[in-house]
């Protein structure tokens, strides 16, 4: 399958999650073309297949990624596709958080008018050491309520490499849709 992976990154998580993607997919035999949303990445024509991610910061994605579903909005209809949301709610044991990230996803694509065949939430991570001083002081506010890792000498990753795995497996595993 021939498969298109488009991403937004704030500080570098959601591109290392993309990469991850690119890897165990190519690993499957699929030829993969991966881009930043900021870096004109290609249309969709042509592709079996795309996934397209950010991360949530302050409860939205990066403009970058909501531009590119805008430009490209009829053709990801018409795509077997899949959104991956990056949040640290995902990593939070507080099921409030879990069903706020969901709410941020589903209201981010009713705005683009995006229905990809799947979503997929997963955890980030705290990169402490790459905050500025405010941001760091927030997240380790936010850390420590949550009971968290609040150590900011360091920085901290909470992905489920193996879920992520098994989802591109099932996701590869589907018939895609044909474009009408």
């Amino acid at each position: 399958m021939k498969i298109l992976i488009v991403y937004g990154t704030s500080e570098g998580h959601t591109r290392k999650i993309a990469r991850f993607m690119e890897e165990v997919l190519q690993g499957g035999g699929h030829s993969v073309v991966i881009a930043d949303a900021t870096d004109d990445p290609p249309s969709p024509d042509g592709f079996e297949a795309v996934l397209i991610g950010g991360s949530i910061h302050v409860h939205k994605y990066q403009s970058s990624i909501s531009n590119y579903i805008l430009s490209h909005l009829d053709t990801l209809n018409k795509t077997y596709s899949a959104f991956f949301s990056v949040s640290m709610a995902v990593a939070s044991k507080i099921e409030k958080e879990h069903v706020e990230a969901q709410k941020i996803a589903l209201d981010f694509l009713e705005k683009t008018g995006w229905v990809p065949n799947e979503v997929q939430h997963i955890a980030g991570a705290l990169k402490y050491t790459e905050y500025d001083y405010f941001k760091k002081l927030l997240m380790r506010m936010i850390a420590k309520r949550e009971g968290g890792d609040t150590d900011t000498s360091q920085d901290y990753e909470y992905t489920d490499w193996d879920e992520l795995r098994a989802f591109l497996r099932g996701f590869c595993s589907k018939k895609p849709k044909s474009i009408a």
